[in-house]
């Protein structure tokens, strides 16, 4: 493996590294933004995920420590 790190440059393999991930992070974010389905940010107000998660386990019993 030091004999990779001996052709590349740590440093700019590093930054080319992050560089890459962090376009591929938002393209993606951009392209789900983009749908219909998967568009966070123009739900309708009430369809909030957390607020029906809540109603799922609104049948546990409590009380246990």
């Amino acid at each position: 493996m030091w004999k990779v790190w001996m052709v590349f440059d740590p440093r700019q393999a590093i930054v080319g590294l992050f560089t890459f991930l962090g376009i591929l992070a938002f393209s993606i974010h951009f392209l789900l933004l983009s749908t219909d389905r998967y568009n966070w940010l123009d739900q309708p107000p009430g369809t909030d995920t957390g607020a029906t998660a809540a109603n799922h386990n609104s049948g546990l019993p409590t009380g246990y420590r």
